[in-house]
């Protein structure tokens, strides 16, 4: 308990400065390193062809964000096909088979990095640096920008959003000034021909990976180097392995440049480990310093999107409510974490030993476990097939819920979608207009939202009723309670974009890659441009100023309404599943645990 009230101590100490600052990068703000930045910028904006000044629509920002997409993806997936054939490969690492090269592509495309390969042994170095790393680096980013979007097209739009109204006091005298960004004429972007501008997706995009993200992996990359983490481009040393009956003469020993990968995949909210097992093998993750460093690392973006939203649309408020809401969220999932995997009735089997690692602890695999799931970063220092069936189950209902921290810029996303909603019900309840920031939510927002909303239980059970039907593609280690919830749990961190696994599962199948992607695929894009579709219609409607009458969100009692929904949305939705799978491997755990006690006691009777 003691590491984790720590860890977000220093979380939330880091990431108030660092939310401030993402701010003023995310507003286009004059910046004192804009000379230095602008140097890296400007070729990029060149190369793509792209003016970063120039207003877009929500559709044009949608189709930039697709198109993306598109070509990085079709990039990173011709690179593992061939990586055989391609340089940076000393280990004479062959080419993934299709299907697995496409699940991986759009596994790391849309920021979930779930591994249905071993990247030690089935990658090679340049397979590593660029279709992994390079995704890493600009998807998290990606949905940074489509956030931002939202949030402008909320407030009605860039004019509103950057106008000095909406801007803390201290910034109001230098925005007012000519940004770098900025048309010429007039000192303003330039307006999208239909539609409200929300911003311009390169600018979005290339803007926070330049000037916040890189510099973050680079002090990330040379903390973990010092902590042991390899870093370097040589071949791996062969060893002799003392235990001359293990049937080996000689052991390869994989290294490469991990340290620079651990750190965008903790930083991005990725997750995908350059080895098998994660950060339970000791080249990833030597030292209790660098496994606190990398937990660090896993919530303190998540957390700085969190204390941006305050200053980019200038209601401090606001942000205390996202915060409030989703800190107690946290607090409740990781306390319920380490309670069960050390103090429930099934803690105490034996068997949940496998598949952890003992120098880190009990208390430190279950906390990671709740942090990584309460972000959706995926990253391990435990196999989550060994936690204990009810910890597993509060990892499902965090990647149910997907907005206790989220991940960059995906989990807010996902926050105002409960947000809308809850703002809808509460306005009916209490017989006000439901509106936020002065704009009505009607029956054609709330139809998009529905549809959203519904899309999640429709694609996890369905797939996991199907797969479960079929056991000749099932492929799982337990055909039990267990067993459910490996298939529901892979489903579960397919859509939730987080990539964690109960690895008893043989998903290396054609079945499993084809599936997981499109799980994948639906998982990300309808819960990223939906409600960018949702502020736009609003941004449209008349503004309403704010009056005694309006529905007032920064609550208390508004905050518990909201969590309200986020539970019956989730928890009681999924009840079904999580009874048959982790709860009802619980009490068959428990049961099994304490029989022995219950068979001597009575043999000690009679």
């Amino acid at each position: 308990m003691t590491e984790s009230l720590l860890l977000f101590a220093i979380a939330i100490a880091l990431a108030w400065p660092l939310g401030l600052y993402l701010a003023r990068v995310m507003r286009g703000a004059p910046m004192r390193g804009d000379a230095v930045f602008g140097v890296i910028e400007k070729p990029i904006y060149a190369l793509l062809g792209v003016r970063p000044q120039r207003g877009m629509s929500w559709r044009g920002y949608a189709l930039a964000f697709l198109a993306s997409n598109l070509v990085v993806g079709l990039l990173a997936w011709f690179v593992f096909m061939t990586q055989a054939w391609l340089p940076f490969n000393p280990d004479g690492i062959p080419n993934l088979r299709w299907d697995t090269a496409l699940h991986t592509m759009v596994s790391f495309l849309t920021n979930t990095n779930q591994q249905h390969y071993s990247g030690q042994a089935q990658l090679s170095y340049l397979s590593q640096m660029t279709g992994i790393v390079g995704l890493q680096v600009v998807t998290p980013m990606m949905g940074l920008a489509l956030v931002v979007a939202t949030l402008r097209a909320l407030l009605g739009g860039r004019a509103i959003a950057r106008s000095s109204d909406a801007l803390p006091a201290s910034d109001a005298i230098g925005h007012a000034m000519p940004e770098p960004t900025m048309a010429r004429q007039g000192g303003l972007p330039s307006q999208p021909e239909h539609g409200v501008d929300v911003g311009n997706y390169w600018a979005d995009v290339v803007r926070p990976t330049v000037r916040f993200l890189l510099p973050l992996c680079l002090l990330w990359t040379l903390l973990l180097s010092w902590q042991g983490v390899p870093s370097t481009l040589s071949a791996g040393a062969v060893a002799t392995p003392i235990d001359a009956t293990a049937g080996m003469n000689e052991q390869k020993i994989p290294v490469g440049p991990v340290a620079a990968m651990v750190a965008i995949k903790q930083l991005g909210s990725n997750g995908g480990g350059w080895y098998g097992p994660n950060s339970s093998v000791p080249l990833e993750n030597p030292t209790p310093l660098s496994n606190f460093i990398e937990l660090l690392g896993i919530v303190l973006i998540p957390m700085s999107v969190v204390f941006m939203v305050g200053t980019f649309i200038g209601r401090r408020r606001f942000t205390a409510l996202v915060f409030g809401c989703m800190l107690a969220m946290s607090a409740l999932s990781t306390t319920a974490s380490l309670w069960s995997e050390g103090h429930s009735a099934s803690s105490a089997s034996a068997a949940l030993m496998e598949g952890k690692e003992v120098r880190l602890g009990v208390d430190a695999s279950a906390l990671w476990s709740s942090v990584t799931t309460q972000v959706n970063n995926g990253s391990v220092n435990a196999m989550h097939d060994s936690l204990a069936p009810l910890t597993g189950a509060v990892a499902m209902v965090n990647m149910l819920v997907n907005a206790i921290w989220g991940g960059v810029g995906c989990g807010l996303q996902q926050f105002i979608v409960y947000l809308l909603l809850s703002v809808f019900l509460a306005g009916l309840m209490t017989g006000r207009t439901p509106e936020l920031f002065g704009r009505k939510i009607e029956a054609g927002e709330v139809r998009l939202l529905a549809l959203l909303v519904l899309l999640q239980p429709l694609v996890l059970l369905g797939f996991t009723a199907v797969t479960l039907a079929l056991p000749q593609f099932t492929g799982n280690s337990n055909p039990g309670f267990h067993g459910i919830s490996q298939v529901f749990y892979e489903y579960t961190s397919a859509f939730a974009n987080n990539g964690s696994g109960f690895e008893g599962l043989g998903d290396a199948t054609y079945w499993w890659n084809l599936t997981c992607a499109l799980v994948l695929a639906l998982g990300r894009y309808p819960a990223l441009i939906v409600p960018l579709i949702v502020a736009a219609r609003m941004a449209g409607k008349r503004h309403a100023p704010e009056s005694a009458g309006s529905l007032k969100i920064e609550t208390p009692t508004f905050a518990l309404t909201l969590i309200a929904v986020v539970l019956v949305l989730t928890v009681l939705q999924f009840m079904p599943a999580l009874v048959l799978g982790p709860i009802a491997d619980h009490l068959s755990t428990a049961g099994a645990a304490a029989l022995p006690s219950i068979t001597s006691q009575s043999l000690a009777v009679s």
